[in-house]
């Protein structure tokens, strides 16, 4: 008997899925015709009738429900052997990806001293880098939470909490006080970030409601991290922070003050939620001891 090709194999699950060539062959974006023949081909190649074609669309028979069951093992057996030689060909390599305002170095250095023959990449992301996890352009993500854009489905570890601090001109008003509360600041405006499509979650935790529930004051809307911060030096507006993203602190005109009534953002490790790559779980011990630093 000729070897099963596996392409065929998959075209007879989808068949049996719809029960109608037709469907099935909009699905698998193939003509109905060149379906039909790759099922007939299926069929001489096993040496039995598969599908029973009536008016209505395609019935298994019952070798063909019995085929079913092994065709649906055979390609799940496919794809895990895909999966481990793609992982045993790479498990000595990661490419890790991080958020603006988390640097990673005290991880990445501690992975490089544990596995010195590693391949180590970086990739800095921006917000919009939803898919690069999905899309395996990186292997980890190092981003806070909550995320800007829903991220169901990753396996979620925190790493560290980090308090939101307040950040003002020098000459601020609040400046100089060793903490503030919403309330000190709930008339300020905030400087605006817009984000297309945000989560709901996110857009709240850095520009909550007022506190009596009243309308709070917009600030300009800004594109970069670096805007963002100007616009504060200017007085035009203030911004919550991590307390640990020190990127625009450095400026003399520009301090940061601790907010007491709002709860802590996360810094947070994603990864795909099944990972053969035995790299990621290293560097995830890696960030857990390390960071932050």
């Amino acid at each position: 008997m000729a070897d099963l090709d596996l392409r065929l194999v998959r075209y007879f699950t989808v068949v049996a899925a719809h029960q109608h060539i037709g469907r099935a062959a909009a699905e698998l974006r193939v003509a109905q015709p060149s379906l039909s023949r790759q099922i007939q081909r299926l069929e001489e190649q096993l040496g039995v009738r598969l599908l029973d074609r009536t008016a209505h669309g395609s019935q298994l028979t019952p070798a063909g429900r019995a085929f079913l069951v092994q065709a649906n093992e055979l390609l799940g057996a496919a794809r895990h052997a895909v999966t481990n030689v793609r992982a045993a060909a790479t498990s000595g390599t990661i490419t890790i990806g991080y958020m603006p305002g988390l640097p990673i170095t005290p991880a990445v250095r501690d992975l490089r001293e544990r596995h010195p023959d590693a391949e180590i990449h970086t990739r800095y992301l921006t917000w919009e880098d939803t898919r690069c996890l999905a899309e395996h352009r990186v292997d980890v993500v190092i981003a806070w939470q909550p995320f800007v854009f829903p991220m169901e489905g990753y396996r979620v570890t925190v790493l560290y909490e980090d308090p939101r601090v307040l950040v003002v001109p020098t000459t601020h008003r609040l400046a100089g006080r060793t903490s503030v509360t919403l309330a000190d600041f709930a008339d300020e405006p905030l400087v605006e970030f817009p984000m297309p499509g945000a989560s709901a979650e996110w857009r709240a935790f850095w520009w909550p409601e007022h506190p009596d529930g009243g309308r709070r004051p917009v600030g300009p809307a800004v594109h970069t991290v670096q805007d963002k911060f100007e616009v504060v030096a200017c007085g035009k507006a203030v911004i919550m922070h991590p307390r640990s993203d020190q990127g625009g602190l450095l400026r003399p005109d520009l301090t940061s003050i601790p907010i007491d009534d709002l709860p802590p953002c996360q810094a947070v490790m994603l990864t795909r939620p099944v990972e053969e790559n035995t790299m990621v779980d290293e560097f995830r011990r890696s960030a857990l001891s390390c960071l932050p630093s």
